[in-house]
């Protein structure tokens, strides 16, 4: 099978996959949420791109010169989709512009006036109508590349320059997830400059195959960041379910800070640092340092740090992350937490990840947590 031909079955193939996941998400659970309405837009908007490649690829309306021109620029609307998805997962649509009201328009734009191009040539038969419209393409698309790179940059400059707006959603989801796209996404604008440039360099006759890595890769990281998109959503709203009946079900005491005076020995501050990390559950912070424990007990954090080496033989991480697993290790025991994911649990207890929580869970419990988990229900049966 040749490479164009392997290159169009990718095309129809992520094109009806794309068109299936839209409509699982568009009746699931968290359908109606407004970010996953633009992941939905997001993806279907690549479909309908591939689609469109797949139909012209195969030069089904090479006989009508109005249909074999007539290509919507679908990816005009790729980054303002993403970047709809980003204000409204962070929660911060209201402090943000809705850029749609202005790229909208536009789309709609340089449809019309694509279609009143191609009405005006088709009734002309000069020689040159083929390389007046591959000029004009070239021309759109890079007017889009343009467009898609200033709201790719914006949202960028959104996530890293404005995170008190969304300090909430951090506490839930640490985005790194949206990093990695943003990464990712830069490697699709670097082959789209390039096909593009090729197809000036070649004076506005388009190399077909300079398009084929920006088409995998595009298509395989919008795909990628919608899978992820509906994961981190039922994962983000799980956690804020389990966090809020965590702190209606546990009873935190407001200890005040441990002061230390010449009458308390080491073996006492030591139980003491023990009972404030219980009390105030500081150990489901996933940031916490030894400094701000330090700060907490009123302890200079090197004779912090010594005397938990002493007293329980760990480093400061160990010590903590035995706090973590503990908890956890209640909570996926207890039948008011059994509908909880393992992930929303580990988590919750402290860890930033969920390979992270099942590392150290193992390492201290032996077993991995479903087992655990397995185990115990097991037992209880």
């Amino acid at each position: 099978m040749a490479v164009s031909e392997i290159f169009n079955l990718f095309l129809l193939i992520s094109a009806l996959h794309g068109f299936l996941f839209c409509c699982i998400i568009l009746f699931s659970k968290n359908g109606t949420e407004k970010s996953m309405q633009f992941i939905n837009l997001l993806v279907l908007t690549i479909s309908l791109n591939n689609l469109q490649s797949w139909i012209v690829t195969k030069n089904f309306f090479s006989n009508y010169f109005i249909l074999d021109y007539s290509h919507i620029p679908w990816h005009f609307l790729i980054a303002p989709f993403f970047y709809m998805f980003l204000i409204y997962y962070l929660e911060i649509e209201k402090q943000q512009k809705n850029i749609l009201k202005i790229i909208l328009p536009t789309f709609l734009l340089t449809i019309v006036v694509r279609i009143g191009f191609i009405y005006f040539y088709s009734k002309k038969t000069a020689e040159n109508t083929e390389y007046i419209f591959e000029k004009y393409t070239s021309i759109e698309e890079i007017f889009s590349l343009l467009v898609s790179l200033a709201v790719f940059v914006y949202s960028f400059h959104i996530l890293t320059k404005k995170e008190k707006l969304f300090a909430k959603i951090l506490s839930f989801d640490n985005l790194k997830w949206i990093y990695t796209f943003f990464k990712l996404g830069l490697f699709t604008y670097i082959f789209w400059m390039i096909a593009l440039a090729i197809t000036v360099a070649l004076n506005f006759k388009e190399f077909i195959y300079s398009y084929y890595p920006l088409r995998v890769l595009t298509t395989v990281l919008i795909y990628w960041i919608g899978y992820q998109a509906i994961n981190q959503l039922r994962l983000l709203k799980e956690r804020k379910k389990l966090r809020k009946q965590l702190a209606v079900s546990s009873i935190k005491k407001d200890s005040s800070k441990i002061i230390e005076d010449k009458n308390t020995n080491q073996q006492e501050l030591f139980n003491n640092i023990k009972s404030l990390l219980l009390e105030k559950q500081l150990f489901t912070e996933p940031k916490l340092t030894v400094e701000f424990l330090a700060n907490e007990a009123d302890v200079n954090a090197t004779k912090l740090s010594i005397i938990i080496k002493q007293f329980s033989d760990k480093n400061f991480n160990d010590f903590i992350n035995e706090f973590r697993v503990d908890f956890a290790k209640k909570l996926l025991i207890d039948s008011d937490y059994q509908h909880y994911t393992i992930t929303a649990i580990g988590l919750e207890s402290g860890f930033n990840s969920k390979s992270g929580f099942y590392a150290t869970f193992k390492k201290h419990a032996g077993i991995t947590p479903f087992d655990f988990q397995k185990n115990h229900l097991e037992q209880t049966n």
